[in-house]
């Protein structure tokens, strides 16, 4: 298969790099490796056209200066490449999620994931924070959704923390075969995933407790999908956008009948707790 990539040096780096892989990833953009100066961000050719990048909001904003090159690339062993920079996930102690090559830890949590296409892509620390939600937050005996589920790492701990089934739901294909492999590997037979969007969603009452790391847009454009499918006094969690767009994430839910409950934050990056009324 034959790849555009693109190379980009971003300044300042660590703020940048989050922001501009966050909305290269609303794109046709599909892998991510970050690098000492920026990040390297890759798409099939198949995929690419000539204003892929037009319309990208950092690149227009004079808070950061990026510049890029791009190659054709015949052959990547991306396999080799996730290996070289997949980290685990390690959340208090408690969760930890972890790929076949990592040594186990022994927490009370470990998650066995094939990295794959999902990881790289900058977004550890929305992980990070579900994840914490749902160790703080009790789901035994529920029925949980994981909404834009990747590689269902939330799935999973749902599964492992006594949900009583799991639906995992992504748009995208490989997500969608790596989600069932992922929770065939890690024995949680109790989760059913699906390939589809929001649309697929019942339009009744179905979920005690949904989680959605996705990004802003799409939170604000499914919030009414997600509202229809929960119970009432039923739990959501949103993650995937940044501490300026909590307003936004507040309104649309609060006009939907969510009433905010918390929030956590970890470098900008937010996920908010509301509880159906």
């Amino acid at each position: 298969m034959i790849y555009i990539g693109y190379h980009f040096i971003v300044e300042p780096k660590e703020l940048g790099t989050e922001i501009l892989i966050a909305e290269l990833g609303e794109r046709a953009f599909e892998s991510f490796e970050e690098t000492e100066v920026g990040v390297n961000a890759y798409v099939q050719k198949d995929l690419w056209t000539e204003d892929i990048l037009d319309g990208i909001y950092i690149m227009e904003s004079d808070q950061f200066a990026i510049t890029y090159t791009k190659e054709e690339i015949a052959q990547v062993n991306w396999n080799e490449e996730w290996e070289k920079n997949f980290e685990p996930i390690d959340v208090d102690g408690i969760c930890y999620v972890r790929a076949p090559f990592h040594q186990s830890r022994g927490a009370k949590y470990e998650i066995v994931i094939e990295p794959k296409m999902s990881f790289g892509t900058g977004h550890h620390e929305t992980t990070y924070m579900m994840i914490r939600q749902l160790l703080n937050n009790d789901v035994i005996g529920k029925r949980v959704l994981d909404m834009g589920c990747g590689t269902s790492i939330l799935a999973i701990l749902a599964s492992m923390s006594g949900a009583v089934t799991v639906d995992a739901i992504d748009i995208d294909n490989w997500c969608y075969l790596n989600s069932i492999e992922n929770a065939t590997r890690n024995n949680c037979m109790n989760i059913s995933v699906y390939e589809g969007d929001a649309s697929i969603l019942s339009k009744e009452p179905k979920y005690d407790v949904i989680l959605a790391n996705i990004n802003r847009n799409i939170l604000l454009n499914d919030m009414v999908h997600y509202v229809a499918c929960l119970e009432s006094n039923g739990e959501i969690y949103f993650s995937g956008f940044y501490t300026e767009d909590i307003e936004a994430i507040k309104n649309c839910a609060e006009a939907k009948g969510l009433v905010y409950e918390n929030q956590l934050e970890r470098n900008n990056w937010v996920s908010l707790k509301f509880r159906k009324a």
